[in-house]
């Protein structure tokens, strides 16, 4: 009778797999703010034209504030037809017209400034204000890096914990692709007897990895 031993193979591939997570906060540098003109009128046309002339209003008076004409944009404009409906029947009571502009500001500290002279000039809307900040790719590499430097601390963290030996190069790299977070505020138009307040807070930028290790 004969019996075989298989010698274990001491280079037999182990791995482990962790995920690292790097965060930044940074102080945004860029605001966007959307304001809405809406009007309402029986005739389409007299809602336009009313329209129309508060917008260009409202236009002119933020170029006087130094805003430049390529940071104001539209971004929609919208009809409705309007109806209320009494006893079970429609009936018709004119038209809405909504125009929406985006305003980009690089001084974040004029957002107060913006909103107050646009109301002041006809905006009835304020529907979002938007924190970003202007490298945004920049400061991501940044996070990028801190979660790569967290991997490996957590995979070092395990080998010595099992008494192993990590090999540092990693043999697989996987980035989780997300979209970053960016603060909004919401406003309602409220008569005011002093300018509107704007806190930016801070933005999180986060970048995960999924890496893949040898020991």
């Amino acid at each position: 009778m004969y019996y075989t031993y298989a010698q274990p193979n001491s280079h037999r591939q182990r791995m482990m797999t962790v995920t690292g997570v790097g965060t930044l906060s940074i102080a945004p540098d860029m605001v966007q703010i959307q304001l809405e003109v809406t009007t309402r009128n029986g005739q389409l046309r007299e809602a336009q034209q009313e329209n129309a002339q508060v917008m260009h209003q409202v236009i002119e008076s933020l170029l006087a504030l130094g805003i430049a004409r390529e940071n104001i944009k539209t971004t929609s404009y919208n009809i409705h037809a309007q109806y209320d409906y009494m006893e079970g029947r429609q009936i018709f009571k004119g038209y809405e017209v909504i125009n929406a502009i985006l305003v980009t500001l690089t001084h974040i500290e004029q957002a107060g400034m913006v909103i107050d002279t646009a109301v002041q000039n006809g905006v009835n809307n304020v529907t979002n204000i938007q924190f970003m900040v202007e490298n945004e790719p920049y400061h991501y590499r940044r996070a990028l890096r801190l979660a790569l430097l967290d991997a490996f601390a957590k995979a070092q963290t395990i080998a010595n914990t099992m008494h192993v030996r990590l090999d540092p190069t990693p043999i697989k790299i996987t980035e989780e692709v997300q979209e970053q977070s960016r603060a909004f505020r919401t406003f309602s138009i409220a008569e005011q007897q002093m300018s509107t307040p704007i806190e930016p807070g801070q933005l999180s930028i986060h970048a995960t990895v999924n890496v893949q290790f040898q020991y």
